[in-house]
């Protein structure tokens, strides 16, 4: 008797072993999903112009280099506004500006719309866009950063947004060119040789 239970107690513990190699696996999470908000590509998205009564669709940008850059007014490189207008202004034909006023980095943004667009006019002559207020980084990451920052959606690397006025530049095609931190000034050598760059 003592042999049968013996023998029922190993082909027990054989079955739980086979169990255990068979049964789907509960201990990992499966990977996140994409967001369903950020489209494939650059040209899909868009959003609100400073003013909240336009819209800024990134496919009217087609046939154009884009350099995104998170702006703010009380910023120590507030003053690269100035050059940023006369970049629009030189390369008005092959570039876009636009840029993206962002309260997140010593809360150096904490006007409202109609501030910041009149402090923009008055001081620097700024005519290309600004977007409405976002957040580039963090739980609230506007689309449009979390495509330029997450490999996952631009195909070419991970970025983190460091501080106010870093920049990214877009070829025609709405591909990731490069990005550079604040302290890149708009008529750096590196920036320009690709903005002068020949459309692929």
């Amino acid at each position: 008797m003592k042999k049968v239970i013996t023998y029922v107690i190993i082909l027990g513990a054989v079955a739980l072993v086979a169990l255990a190699f068979v049964l789907p696996k509960k201990d990992k999470a499966p990977a996140a999903p994409a967001n369903s908000d950020v489209p494939k590509t650059f040209h899909e998205l868009s959003l609100k112009t400073l003013d909240g009564k336009g819209q800024i669709n990134f496919a009217d940008y087609k046939g154009k280099k884009v350099l995104c850059v998170n702006v703010a007014s009380e910023c120590g490189y507030t003053y690269q506004y100035e050059d940023l207008q006369k970049l629009s202004e030189r390369y008005k034909d092959t570039l876009v500006i636009v840029g993206f006023p962002c309260n997140q980095f010593g809360g150096q943004e904490p006007g409202a719309p109609e501030e910041i667009a009149t402090f923009c006019q008055k001081n620097y002559g700024v005519s290309f866009p600004l977007t409405e207020k976002i957040e580039v980084k963090g739980d609230n990451q506007h689309p449009v950063y979390q495509w330029l920052t997450k490999k996952q959606y631009n195909g070419v690397d991970d970025y983190s947004v460091a501080w106010n006025f870093n920049k990214f530049l877009l070829d025609e095609n709405g591909k990731l060119m490069a990005h550079f931190g604040s302290k890149t000034k708009p008529f750096d050598a590196d920036l320009i040789k690709l903005i002068e760059k020949k459309a692929q």
